[in-house]
């Protein structure tokens, strides 16, 4: 996700980026509006719902990667000051949210709030797992703050940027489209990986990985090819490079290429989980954001919405500057949401009117708080 206001060259704002930044942010807080009822893997249509929701919402975050890659290629400054710039106002926000969900969850708790939500172990709540919490969040994030894993990995992508960007300025635009014929590839080694033991690979040492992954390397063949710089690249390359269909072309191509990565996702989930259920690492490679099928979905949304021509509003702008503190603090509101909607008797909702319904409640009380943060000049430091 990037923290940059979407601007043009004349200082105004980028209306489909404003839009195409608040849609992925709700897409975000519904994806995790279905965590309760996807895991319970008991094949009822409440938990066909949820993997419905779960699965139309996969291209949430990399929606967030290619807005990045609109808004911040080419990198214009030197390394140093992108870098001072750019660290910083992700790096804050990091420390702070770190700090603040683990307390947020540990008095909502102490206050005495029963839950039914099965993520939740009550255990890991008490005040020494919470002050475990407020520093191991150096070596990663925990379930409190799990949202902020795209932020240490937004970091990643930031120190590259600069490095990336000197390429892509003078590379042309076959070059550019190598690279991301490779990265496309890339995203199917997942599947690769799962159906190399029924073609009779049996790892080697124990380790099953593929193309010189083993336990002494995790670096394979395409390492550096894969993940969310790609998607970086790809936004870059299609404002670049606009697609020069008309629209019954656009959704002759894009239509399809969604339905059958949805249906990827979607089916591919609901077997899977078959085979092996509760085994969430299994599971989560039909919902890897870099997978072939999730790229599908997302660049239909992209090239569609990027194609729309919405008008620069004064409030689509406020409201796209707030995204990146929903985003932060979101996760918790789910959690309090959930929680409110059974107290108030509407826990037997269908699972596929509930979710829509959580994501509304947690995303209108996150836009409160992060618009009342966004009032001070100190606490807003922490949310954009």
């Amino acid at each position: 996700m990037s923290t940059n206001q979407p601007l043009n060259s004349h200082g105004s704002h980028i209306a489909w980026v404003d839009f195409l930044r608040i849609l992925a942010c709700f897409l975000v807080v519904l994806a995790h509006c279905c965590d309760p009822f996807v895991g319970s893997f008991d094949g009822t249509f409440n938990f066909k719902s949820a993997v419905f929701w779960g699965s139309f919402v996969r291209p949430c975050v990399p929606l967030f990667a290619m807005i990045s890659g609109v808004l911040l290629f080419p990198v214009t400054m030197e390394m140093g000051a992108f870098y001072a710039r750019r660290l910083k106002r992700v790096l804050i926000p990091l420390i702070v949210w770190s700090l603040l969900l683990p307390l947020f969850y540990f008095g909502y708790f102490a206050a005495g709030v029963q839950t039914a939500s099965p993520n939740i172990v009550m255990d890991t709540y008490t005040w020494s797992a919470t002050v475990q919490k407020l520093y191991t969040f150096l070596f990663n994030f925990n379930y409190d703050t799990t949202p902020l894993w795209y932020v240490y990995m937004l970091v990643g992508l930031y120190l590259f940027m600069p490095i990336m960007s000197a390429w892509l300025t003078q590379a042309k635009r076959k070059d550019v489209k190598i690279f991301l014929g490779i990265w496309i590839f890339s995203m199917t080694l997942p599947y690769i990986q799962m159906l190399a033991p029924a073609l009779g690979y049996e790892g080697n040492y124990g380790n099953m990985g593929i193309l010189g992954v083993c336990d002494w390397n995790p670096y394979g063949m395409f390492y550096n090819f894969s993940g969310f710089l790609g998607y970086m690249v790809l936004a870059h390359y299609l404002v670049k490079y606009p697609l020069d269909w008309s629209w019954k072309k656009m959704f002759a191509i894009t239509a399809p290429l969604f339905l059958v990565g949805f249906a990827i996702t979607f089916f591919g989930f609901l077997e899977t989980q078959k085979h092996f259920p509760g085994q969430y690492s299994k599971l989560e490679v039909i919902w890897y954001f870099s997978g072939i099928n999730v790229f599908m979905m997302t660049f239909t949304i992209f090239a569609i919405i990027s194609r729309l021509r919405i008008k620069p509003r004064p409030w689509l702008g406020k409201l796209a500057a707030l995204t990146f503190g929903v985003y932060l603090c979101h996760f918790f509101f789910v959690q309090c949401s959930y929680d409110f909607v059974n107290f108030i008797g509407l826990g037997g909702l269908p699972v596929a009117v509930k979710i829509p319904l959580l994501g509304c409640m947690a995303s209108a009380i996150s836009v409160v708080l992060v618009w009342l943060l966004s009032l001070n000049k100190w606490t807003r430091k922490s949310i954009m």
